[in-house]
């Protein structure tokens, strides 16, 4: 599938999905059917209560983080024949794995939270609502020019109980549409500083302290102020984990993430450092969205930079995500007909994508000008295409619909329809009746006796039959809006993959024609009435779809020896201009 961890996973380790595992952003535990993450696993210890006299404290639960993705990344290769590499923000790198090179890891990196990114957002309005995902709306109050209100960050180590820790902040209104001044922590340990509207203010490290002992940890984020009047309103961006005391393990080795931020400052950490989920909730506007994006831009062109200093010989490898972000939000400017337009600038950010295009060229000008064309090798590649996402398709609607999902009793009954509904990560579903379900971007899953832990469906010649009628039924599916066919394939794992791990995959791959993507609810694992929506979230392009519908690229300064480059074969590439023998197990 087109999706950025499966494409990166192949680039780095030369091996398809069902080789490296990673088939989507999230799966299902087969033992509970709840989600979890497809990179990286992060397990907490128990506290342990220790008495020593009278007195009794609890010791500090350990975690394990564990990097999910199978497959030997080829710089790991290059490393074991004394080559280094300096590995920049290549996504699936959580945690970082040891070899002889730098790493700094990228999408999958949680904020110091531990979630994929949750912003705050503190406002006066009492008619904001709370997000449907990424992060917390705030109401505060308002007296005078003054407002109070907590920063809320990890949990609390020394508790035994369920409790964040927090940070105090007052915000004083001294130029009222101009300027605010922001004051973070307790007397005896403040700072502060002055935001004007409408900018972003520095990286701002916040220490967050236990309520007993002496743990703390910090991290930084930075804030932005949407406006003081008629309504207050204050963005932060969630908190990163803070590269210069690093919480968790984000690089290898440790200090090369502190040895960054000492040298170029503090830097956004964070998987998806662009925080889509903000403008998607539009506690943002496209503005502030494009000077995050920018600023981000900036430093990892800074981290580029610096490893072109320090790597004489060896392998560079750096991800700007900034082209995939920005299309992601702004693809809706391109075509008056989307249906995420309704209520929102059409003018603004029409030019955008070509923008951050020209910046990405300009850099690429700057690093032909920086290498030795008779020494050095240069390309340019991305891991997937784009298009429009204008229209939403729910599989388990449609599932149920046709029997193969079924509710329990208990779920919620929507009244003018008649039909059953399923909230969030399919908790309404009675898995003693249903054959297949749906969550993630991509696949399609059968309740397999032999996978699940309630699964129905045997193995052989009746999961065989049950694919081929589901794969037949959904190839005539159309829009009720367009009377149009809305795949191009519906894809078999067991037909297309070979590898080891297909039995851990989707059943079922949704090869979407352009405009159509697994709907929002449906990847959260949620079945709503209708089987098609509107798009009309402000993250309006996307790539979710049949991988020829939106091939990527890639630029040589070296005569490419195929007609159709793949993904797979960078590894064994990279391998062969260094003179490394290409390990057998790669299909590149």
């Amino acid at each position: 599938p087109s999706m950025s961890p499966v494409a990166w996973s192949s680039f780095a380790t030369g091996v398809d999905s069902s080789r490296h595992a990673i088939f989507d952003f999230i799966t299902r535990d087969p033992c509970t059917y709840l989600p979890i993450l497809s990179s990286s696993e992060i397990t907490q210890g128990e506290k342990a209560m220790i008495k020593i006299g009278k007195k009794s404290f609890f010791k500090k639960a350990t975690s394990n983080i564990r990097l999910l993705r199978k497959g030997t990344p080829w710089w790991k290769t290059l490393g074991d024949k004394k080559i280094f590499s300096n590995i920049i923000r290549v996504p699936i790198t959580f945690p970082p794995e040891e070899f002889n090179g730098v790493c700094l890891s990228g999408m999958c990196v949680p904020d110091l939270k531990g979630t994929q990114g949750s912003f705050s957002f503190w406002t006066t309005d009492s008619n904001a609502s709370g997000p449907d995902a990424g992060g917390d709306v705030l109401l505060v109050g308002r007296s005078g020019n003054v407002l109070r209100c907590p920063i809320t960050g990890p949990q609390d180590p020394s508790s035994a109980e369920v409790k964040p820790m927090r940070i105090p902040m007052r915000i004083d209104v001294i130029d009222e549409n101009n300027k605010i001044k922001i004051t973070i922590g307790a007397k005896g340990g403040q700072q502060s500083f002055e935001l004007g509207v409408k900018e972003y203010s520095d990286w701002i490290t916040l220490e967050f302290k236990a309520s007993k002992g002496r743990a703390k940890v910090t991290g930084i984020a930075r804030f932005y102020c949407m406006g003081t009047g008629p309504e207050f309103g204050l963005y932060m961006t969630p908190i990163n984990i803070d590269p210069a005391n690093p919480a968790m393990p984000i690089s290898h080795p440790n200090v090369y993430s502190i040895y960054l931020a000492k040298k170029h400052g503090p830097f956004a950490t964070l998987g998806l450092a662009e925080d889509t989920w903000a403008l998607n909730e539009r506690v943002i506007d496209e503005e502030a969205f494009w000077k995050q994006s920018l600023n981000i831009w900036e430093e990892r062109r800074k981290q580029l930079f610096d490893a072109l200093d320090k790597t004489p010989k060896g392998s560079i490898v750096c991800v700007f995500d900034g082209t995939d972000r920005v299309s992601h939000m702004f693809h809706r400017y391109l075509d008056s007909t989307h249906p995420a337009n309704e209520g929102k600038d059409t003018e603004w950010g029409k030019n955008k994508i070509a923008e951050i295009y020209n910046i990405a060229d300009d850099l690429i000008g700057e690093v032909r000008a920086k290498i030795n064309p008779k020494r050095d090798r240069l390309m340019i590649i991305s891991d997937h295409g784009f298009c429009q996402f204008k229209r939403g398709v729910n599989l388990n609607a449609w599932l149920r619909d046709n029997g193969y999902l079924v509710l329990k009793d208990t779920a919620p009954v929507d009244e003018a329809s008649g039909k059953k509904t399923s909230r969030d990560w399919l908790q309404d579903v009675d898995w003693s009746q249903t054959k297949a379900f749906s969550l993630g971007l991509t696949g399609m899953f059968i309740n397999r006796q032999a996978r699940e832990r309630d699964g129905i469906v045997g193995e052989g010649e009746e999961l065989a039959n049950l694919k081929d009628e589901i794969v037949g039924k959904l190839s005539q599916l159309k829009d009720p809006a367009s009377d149009e066919l809305i795949f191009r394939e519906v894809f078999d794992a067991d037909k297309i993959f070979t590898g080891p791990y297909v039995f851990q995959a989707p059943d079922l791959f949704m090869g979407y024609k352009r405009g159509y993507r697994n709907s929002w609810d449906c990847a959260t694992g949620a079945c709503p009435v209708d089987v098609f929506s509107d798009n009309t979230k402000s993250w309006s392009g996307d790539h979710c779809i049949d991988p020829r519908e939106v091939p990527g690229v890639i630029f040589s300064d070296t005569p490419i020896n195929t007609e159709s480059p793949n993904l797979m074969d960078i590894g064994p590439t990279a391998l062969k201009l260094f003179g490394v023998k290409i390990p057998s197990n790669m299909q590149g």
